[in-house]
Order: structure tokens, then sequence, then C-alpha cells
């Protein structure tokens, strides 16, 4: 069994690789693993000596909310080569290195994978050598590898998502947030050139959630006359007075001939074809610094306890693996494959089969391109028909991602000759027939709004409401609905179903999309709005920590959620809170008393703040204030208690990346799937989540049997089996030591 393994970063750094140490670290400790760093990646293996340092677990305190790597990372020619390799793997034998653990790209590893191929060699040529090297402890005769995606380009085969990529996304979104504001004053067209040298995931997806005029990706054969159908693009949204236009283009895009498209010749051309202010700007390293989103740190902290898992629960197998997250599922795949298969792309582009490479890429880059050419358009594919209008509502509370949501499906049908309606504040809007015609070119611009525009609303049907509701109906010829909302709106609908025999104006058919900060619907893993949300409430948790001061302080957070945990517990593992109390859970008062002394014994070993998070809804009598006052009481001036509600903060502002593509993809299935349904005349009321093979439809009356009704949460919650990971990482140390002693 593995006794002793060691964590690098390698190639460039990305957020969120923190994050990852961190776990490896803390994971290996509390397993009674000795955990090495590697500092300078390939270059300090090479080194040796003080660049390879057991790390403690207060080593790793406090470095979950930073960018880049605190083991750093370099380029190593050294270790380009067998000696240098060979040295390498003496500086592992010295430490009895059993398990290595690299976070990185694919050429970090290749390294990996290289390194592992040759090692018995190397231990061969060591103990032969006509001047033996000191070797402390027992020869290791295979090294095991595991790797860890860091690449902000998000270019990697055997994963959905490598750490980084989300919180690159959302700097270029944001980005592309300030560039409209000033764009829109001045009338300008700007032109803003992303990173991805062989990979145009981050420009491709900022497109769609920016709402872009036009995007150039590597992955996309250009023609001989690209820039003619761009410039006609940019030049038709001028005329019909469109504010500003951005182009965006990743770095690696290609002219036909294969020769690099710069982004200063983009800008020549729009500024010689249409006498227009062009503005460039190449974001560069910004788009990879800074604190890594909460989806970055959640999924860094998710794979780095699941190598030491990996490393330890499977000691009869001989890993050379790298694990990433697929389908929200952590899957292990072969490195070579990873490698293989990783640069098989980057081949395919560079012999111009860019088919082949969007094919590699995989379905959802294929799909999210099509959208995109969809969305960027500057008029509809077809004249709107007279037969009738689809209408789509906002209900309930308000979710970050609605407008998005709201925008993509409307241009979506529209496209189609679809006319869309918008109903005003929800079922209100249908009872008082209050709606408006949905403009193609208004709609642009709702990507990044907050809120929701055509407005929500929290109501309660009456009975006279269901005469005025089919009235409405048939008088504004609406042959189907998109709903956008949650649970109050799932229940609802299944209501109107009920009613169906009575009013034959309720047989159109519906679909429902999950938007709801609480994350708490059937049939998906992620809803419209969460994301933003446990953002919002990480920035304030890292607000707090800072603080603490030279004060010994504990703080109770009370986030939202309802009966549901995700908040709470999600925030805690991206945040490093040492607790969230749950509503699946409860709260007891044996609990209560224990987590007092805990938190004595924590200020009394040298801790300055401990935050604990607390759900809303997780005890009816255990509220915020009484736990304070209960911690405070028993503290006898050991430190202060302090508590913060957050509020409605949770679910203001601007959407995350994350929202706006959750919501653009959702909004264009809403739309495809209604379609289909208007165009077999079925009826059927239908319920949108994003789960295993990505997107689906299911009959609402299958949906709410998941549900558990009296809670008003799903049966099985998948990220309830992430609560020893986030326990095991919030610990603290020197409670054991304690304990001992």
């Amino acid at each position: 069994m593995v006794k002793t393994i060691a964590v690098m970063t390698s190639g460039g750094d990305a957020p969120g690789m923190n994050a990852a140490i961190r776990a490896v670290v803390r994971r290996g400790l509390d397993c009674e693993l000795a955990v090495y760093g590697i500092f300078n990646g390939y270059e300090g293996l090479v080194q040796g000596g003080e660049a390879l340092r057991l790390l403690r677990w207060d080593d790793v305190g406090g470095v979950l909310q930073k960018g880049g790597t605190f083991l750093g990372t370099a380029r190593s020619e050294r270790f380009r080569t067998r000696e240098g390799r060979g040295q390498a793997v003496l500086h592992l034998l010295q430490r009895g290195v059993e398990a290595l653990v690299v976070i990185g790209g694919d050429g970090s590893l290749m390294g990996a994978q290289v390194l592992a191929s040759e090692w018995a060699e190397h231990v061969a040529q060591i103990q032969g050598g006509s001047t033996p090297q000191e070797i402390t402890g027992r020869i290791v005769p295979q090294l095991q590898v595991i790797g860890l995606p860091g690449s902000i380009d998000n270019d990697l085969y055997g994963t959905d998502m490598s750490i980084g990529a989300d919180t690159a996304l959302n700097r270029i979104v944001q980005a592309l947030d300030n560039l409209s504001s000033t764009a829109a004053s001045h009338q300008r067209t700007f032109v803003v050139e992303t990173m991805g040298r062989h990979c145009g995931y981050l420009a491709l997806l900022s497109s769609l959630a920016g709402a872009t005029s036009w995007v150039l990706v590597p992955e996309e054969e250009m023609g001989l006359r690209w820039h003619q159908k761009m410039v006609e693009a940019v030049d038709q949204a001028r005329r019909i007075g469109r504010a500003h236009q951005m182009v965006i283009v990743a770095e690696g895009a290609k002219h036909a001939d294969g020769l690099p498209i710069r982004s200063e010749e983009i800008k020549t051309i729009l500024n010689d074809r249409l006498g227009i202010d062009v503005r460039l700007t190449v974001l560069g390293h910004v788009q990879r610094g800074g604190s890594p989103t909460a989806f970055d740190r959640i999924l860094a902290s998710r794979l780095g306890a699941a190598a030491v898992d990996f490393l330890v629960r499977n000691p009869e197998r001989v890993h050379q693996h790298m694990l990433g997250l697929q389908k929200n599922v952590v899957v292990a795949t072969p490195l070579l494959e990873v490698v293989e298969k990783s640069q098989a792309v980057r081949i395919e582009i560079e012999n111009g089969n860019y088919s082949r490479a969007q094919e590699l890429r995989g379905e959802g880059f294929r799909n999210t391109l099509n959208l995109v050419k969809v969305l960027s358009r500057i008029t509809p594919a077809r004249e709107l028909r007279e037969d009738g209008f689809v209408a789509v509502l906002t209900d309930g509370a308000d979710a970050p991602g609605m407008n998005a949501a709201v925008s993509v499906a409307a241009r979506c049908l529209i496209n189609e000759g679809i006319p869309v309606y918008g109903l005003r504040d929800a079922f209100l809007g249908l009872i008082k027939g209050d709606l408006i015609e949905l403009d193609w070119h208004d709609l642009v611009g709702w990507v990044n709004r907050p809120g929701s525009e055509i407005g929500t609303a929290r109501y309660e049907f009456r009975e006279e409401d269901f005469a005025r509701i089919a009235e409405n109906l048939a008088r504004f010829r609406i042959k189907g609905l998109i709903a956008i909302g949650g649970w109050d709106t799932y229940l609802k609908f299944e209501h109107l179903m009920k009613l169906r025999e009575q009013f034959e104006e309720f047989k159109i058919p519906v679909v429902l999309v999950p938007a709801t900060i609480d994350n708490s619907l059937p049939c998906t893993e992620f809803a419209i709005g969460a994301d933003t949300a446990l953002n919002n409430i990480v920035e304030a948790v890292d607000k707090i920590r800072h603080t603490a001061g030279a004060t010994r302080r504990a703080f109770i957070v009370e986030v939202m959620g309802r009966q549901c945990g995700f908040l709470a517990l999600m925030a805690a593992l991206a945040s490093g809170s040492e607790k969230a109390y749950l509503p699946e859970i409860g709260i007891s008062l044996a609990e209560l008393n224990q987590d007092v002394e805990i938190l004595k014994t924590s200020f009394a070993c040298g801790k300055r703040m401990v935050i604990y998070l607390r759900n809303e809804h997780s005890s009816h009598h255990y509220t915020t204030d009484f736990i304070r006052r209960l911690m405070e009481e028993e503290s006898k001036d050991q430190f202060e208690v302090r508590t913060a509600i957050l509020g409605h903060v949770q679910r203001g502002g601007s959407p995350t990346a994350f929202d706006r593509l959750l919501a653009s993809r959702m909004g264009a299935f809403a739309a495809k799937t209604l379609f289909q349904a208007l165009q077999g005349q079925e009826f059927e009321v239908q319920v949108l989540g994003l789960r295993g093979r990505g997107i689906e439809a299911t009959p609402l009356s299958l949906a709410l049997q998941e549900m558990d009704r009296q809670h008003g949460r799903p049966k099985r919650q998948w990220f309830m089996e992430l609560i020893e990971v986030a326990n095991v990482l919030a610990k603290h140390a020197p409670l054991c030591t304690i304990a001992a002693e």
C-alpha cells in the first residue's frame, strides 16, 4: 500500500491549482500518508534538495482562495533529457515517494507518463552504478502517477472541464461586459483576443455568454472570404441600430491556408472596409489570474481528494491515469490515452481536417458552435408565421440567468418562424392579458442582465383565474409555453394539467426550465442561478476572512436554500469553511455542544477564525442567533461570535458564465423540444434537466416522482456525497495533536 506521495504543478498556472494541492495534502494526511510538495515543477524535481519538502496540514491553510500555485511552476529543459529524468527518479527514491500527483496540461501529463515508463530502467541504473547513490527506505519498483487536468484552455481529453477553465471564462465574460458599456457609449466596435493556441473553448463559450457579433476559433475552417462575411455582419448590425459590436478571436485561429489570423489584422479590415472606430483588446494573462471561482475550487478539491482515494483504495492496481470530471462523476482515463487524444485535435487542425477536429472535441462543442451561429445572426432565418404564438414566462423567485434563457429560447423559436410573447410577471400576465411580443434585436442584449426583464411573481391561483387563463390562451392564440422557474412553478403546471378536461385550451405543449438558486429541482444536477448564488456566497465568505486580523472570531453565516443544503455545503467546500449545517441532516443539541468544544480547542491551538455556514431552514428552533448566543455564552471570553445573514445579495448581480451558458443551452433545448412537440401535435408537459448524457426532457409526471414533496427537494441529491470530503478538508490539524496529548 502507498505510504508516501508527492504533488506538483506544471505548465501554465491555472486558478484552482492551490485548491487541488490542498485537497491532495489534507486527504493524504488524513489517510496517514507522508506528502511531499515539489516546488517549481519538473525543474524542482530534477534539482532536488529543498525543492522537495514535506508538507504539513497548515502549510496548505489559506491557499484555497488564491490564484496561481504556491508550489510554483517552471519550464525544465533538463527534464527533457534522459539524464535529467534519472536525477528526478533519484530524488523521488531518496524520499521513498511511491506515487506522484501531477496537476497540469497535456505536456505536463506526458512528462509524467514518460517518467513512469522509464522508471524501472532508471532504478536499475541507479542501483548498479559505479558510485551508488544513497537511497533511504525500500526501492520503489514502479512509480504510480495520477494526473489532474489543470489548464484554462480546457483542451484535455478525459474531462468535461479542467481546473482553471471556469475562472478564465468568467474573467473573459466580465471583460466583455465591461467593454460593452464603453463600446455602447462611443458606438464602437471591439476586437477581443482570448487565449487558446490550439483550442477555441474560451473564445466560443465566451462568445455565447457575451452575445458577441462574431467569433473565430481554431477548430472551424475559414473560407477564403470569411472576412467579407464578418464585415457584412458587423455592418448590418450597425445599420439596424445596435449600439456596439464585439468580435472574439482565439489566438490560434487560422486562415484557410493555415497561417494565423492576427487580431490586429481583423481590426484593420473592419477599420478600412467600414470606416468605423475599432479598438483592440488582448486579454492576455489576465484570463488566468485572480481568485478561482467556486466551480474551480470545488472541481479541484474533488479531484485532489479523489487522487488520494484512488491510490489508497486500490492498492493492488498500478495507476498511470488522469482523473477528470465526466458528466459530474470523477472518472479515471489512462494517461497515454489522454495525451494521445488531446494532441490528436491539434494534429487534425494543423492538417486542415477541421470537421475531424470538431468531432474529437465532442458533440457539446459542435452544438455550441452551431448555436452561436444561430444567435449571432442579424435577422432570423425565416419570416414569422401567423398561425399562433409561443409564450415564455419566468415564475417565482428570480434567478440569475433567467434573461439568458428567455433570450435564447425566444430567438431560436423566432429563427424557426414562430413569434414569441413574453408574459409580464409570470402567470399574472396570462391572467390579466399583459403580454409583449419579443423582438429579436432587443433580446440580444438580455444575456448578461440580472433578474428577469419580463418580471417574476409569487402567486397562488384562485378559482376564477383558470377561466381567465383559458380565455387569454385562446385570445392571444398561444399554442405552446416555456416556463422558467422553480418548484412552485412545477406544482402550478401539475395543477393546470389536472384541469385539461375542464379547459380545452390547456391542452398545449409546455416545457419547464429549472431556474432556482436553491438547486432543488428533479431531473437536474444544476439549476439556472445556483452557480451565481454560490459564487456570491463564496466571495462574501472570502471577505469575511479578511476581517480576521489578530482577533479570534467565530462567524455563523446564514445562506438561502430553503430545504435544500446545496448552497451551504458547496459554499463550505469552496470557501474552506469549517462546517455546514444542512436541512437534510438537521441540528441537535449534542452536536452544538460538540461544536462549542471544537471551537475552544481550535482557538486554544492558535486558530484566529472559524466560519460555520447555516442553511436558513436547517433547524426551526436552533436559529442563527440562538447558535451565536450559545457559543458566545460558552466561549468565556476566549473568542467572539458574530453572525452574517447574506439575504438577497445571494441572488443579485450579473449571472456567471456558467449560468449564462447553462441558461443558453437549456433555452435552446427548450425551443427545440417545443418546436418538435408543435410539429407532432403533442401536449406533454416536459421538464428539462442537466445530468448523465447532457440536457434531457422528462415528462412532468415522472419528474415529480423524484421529489420529496414534504421538503421540496429531490429524494436523491448528488452533492450530499461530498460531505465527507468537505469535512476532511476543513478539519483543524492541532485537534489531533491535543487529543493525543
